[in-house]
């Protein structure tokens, strides 16, 4: 549990907290018994911006004007403030090449989009992984005192470890059947970077993304994800969990695949990129 919550009085500016992030990264000893900080940020009495949020409703394919959050958007409102742990020097991570490896996410109730609310984000902990160390970041929501949105995502950084970590087999699945095909044009990341603020370059320009290994420029995660669930629905109380395995070159096609509670997005019957699970709270 974090030691102490440190109130803002806004929320941070992405773009130096990233420049911070990626200064640092080269001096970061990454290592899962490694101190991390225990700090809760707070940010109480937010308020969403409804231009943005009609943009980020827009770039995901979610209903845009009607006065209720996406399930997703909430990780957008709490993204800068867990940008400020993980690019502060306490952090043992670094911010570059940090890749957002799965999330869990719980909403107890509708969000109004109207509605005022208070922001806890926190480092939850660290865990060897067999390609490096993994970190957990949850982030609550609430309303009126209550937590009406909860959600863990896991950040892995690749390194060299020593130790062996036993991975838990992963149940095999059949295929979903396809439900459509979606052409991705080249700007989706440079569109949802302007929505969400996550202006990480691997996102939005091929130069950007072939320093860190890439052929082109790779859509967001929580993108792919958001466009996955505007397409799926989800109730007003539910639970999802999802995992990131591959990362969607832009411009590309992928198919959207589902069927009951699950759902994916691949590379026609071949490549996963996202997986997920959604069914009541």
């Amino acid at each position: 549990m974090a030691d102490a919550a440190l109130v803002l009085t806004g929320s941070p500016s992405l773009a130096p907290l990233l420049a911070r992030g990626a200064l640092l990264s080269p001096f970061k000893r990454p290592a899962p018994d490694a101190e991390f900080p225990r700090t809760r940020l707070v940010l109480p009495g937010l308020r969403v911006d409804l231009a943005r949020l009609a943009a980020y409703e827009r770039v995901c394919g979610f209903p845009t004007g009607e006065d209720a959050l996406p399930l997703t958007y909430p990780h957008v409102l709490g993204f800068p403030l867990a940008m400020r742990l993980m690019s502060g020097r306490d952090f043992p991570l670094p911010l570059l090449g940090l890749v957002h490896t799965s999330i869990t996410v719980t909403r107890h109730r509708g969000m109004p989009a109207t509605g005022a609310y208070e922001l806890a984000v926190r480092v939850e902990g660290l865990a060897p992984h067999r390609r490096g160390t993994e970190a957990t970041v949850v982030t609550e929501v609430r309303e009126g005192g209550d937590v009406v949105w909860e959600s863990s995502s896991t950040y892995l950084t690749r390194h060299r470890t020593s130790r062996l970590v036993e991975t838990p087999g992963e149940e095999v699945r059949k295929p979903l059947p396809a439900v459509a095909e979606w052409r991705l044009a080249e700007d989706v990341g440079r569109r949802y970077a302007v929505a969400s603020g996550d202006r990480n370059p691997i996102h939005l320009h091929p130069l950007a993304a072939r320093l860190f290994g890439f052929p082109r420029a790779i859509a967001h995660g929580m993108w792919t994800l958001a466009r996955c669930l505007a397409a799926h629905g989800t109730p007003d109380s539910c639970h999802v969990r999802a995992a990131f395995k591959a990362p969607v070159l832009l411009p590309g096609t992928v198919t959207y695949a589902a069927e009951d509670g699950r759902f994916e997005l691949r590379d026609g019957d071949e490549r996963v990129h996202v997986a997920g699970d959604v069914y009541p709270a």
